[in-house]
């Protein structure tokens, strides 16, 4: 267990829960590291089948931690996102190719691009600024009726982050991706889901046993491995030119899926009208066959 967030797996699943409730579970530069770490965790644990993100207390959260005051994104300056001198090219421009000058939000939602688990979000209250943009990446997000959404970047003087300027049109329109953000105003659970942001909205109580029954629904009859690749099937083809980039990707996944142990066994237990017992690993099986499943360089 971190100091700004907890993990337990039980059935399958993994919760990873934001822990700073005493801040409003705000995020921090260690909030981040715990949460990459358990994504990497879950992504080499074959007993883990699913992730679950939700908060402690009555926020999920609240946006990036302002404790530092007005130099909390001068990432240049004296903010704690600082991890050291500011690049610099020959010329004494920054230079924006480092790794250094990352948006913080961004590595953990590009980490979650990444899952080869099913993500579910489980939207306990309040969501804004990195609260809700690390949710984007998520495959669902399930809300309490408490719960709370502001992409609220301009009213602070900054923009939209965690690479939600790809992530937010894909999932609520580019209409509504520009009110939500140009407005910054706050939206509740209902107005949440009428725009497609979440996918249904459940009393407080209800919530993570409701965020539990989605990831049962997901893993208890389905192959690992063609969970994996059909989550980074779809993501990636989101940005695809055309559709040919699409058949190329589905001809070699299929070639390869069809010929695996989870195929045979796909096809005997329907046969025979039995559970399947799919022998494929994620961490031993999937296929490399494509760069859709490597990290992208940062340029």
């Amino acid at each position: 267990m971190g100091r700004a967030t907890s993990v337990a797996i039980a059935d399958g699943v993994m919760t990873l829960t934001l822990a700073r409730p005493d801040k409003l579970n705000a995020y921090n530069p260690e909030m981040q590291a715990e949460m990459i770490a358990a994504f990497d965790r879950a992504d080499a644990d074959d007993d883990v089948r699913a992730v679950i993100v939700t908060g402690e207390g009555r926020a999920f959260c609240a946006g990036a931690d302002l404790s530092g005051g007005a130099a909390t994104f001068d990432y240049g300056g004296d903010s704690e996102w600082r991890s050291e001198a500011v690049p610099r090219n020959a010329d004494g421009g920054v230079d924006f190719s480092s790794p250094s000058v990352r948006d913080g939000g961004g590595t953990l939602a590009l980490r979650i691009f990444r899952a080869k688990k099913p993500v579910i979000g489980a939207i306990n209250g309040v969501a804004v600024g990195v609260g809700v943009t690390m949710t984007l990446p998520m495959d669902v997000r399930l809300a309490s009726e408490t719960a709370r959404f502001g992409f609220v970047f301009a009213r602070r003087g900054i923009v939209p982050e965690a690479a939600s300027s790809w992530f937010l049109p894909r999932i609520v329109g580019i209409a509504n991706a520009l009110d939500l953000c140009f407005s910054g105003r706050i939206i509740g659970a209902q107005e949440a889901q009428g725009l497609g942001l979440v996918r249904s909205v459940h009393a407080p109580d209800d919530l993570l046993p409701a965020a539990r029954e989605v990831a049962r629904s997901y893993v208890e009859a389905t192959a690992p491995v063609s969970i994996a690749m059909t989550r980074a099937m779809l993501w990636r083809m989101l940005g695809a030119a055309h559709p040919m980039e699409a058949h190329r990707l589905d001809s070699r996944a299929i070639w390869t899926r069809g010929a695996s142990g989870d195929a045979r066994e796909g096809v005997e237990s329907f046969l025979e009208k039995r559970d399947a017992a799919f022998p494929d690993r994620v961490s031993r099986d999937l296929p490399h066959f494509s760069p859709w499943m490597d990290d992208p360089d940062w340029s």
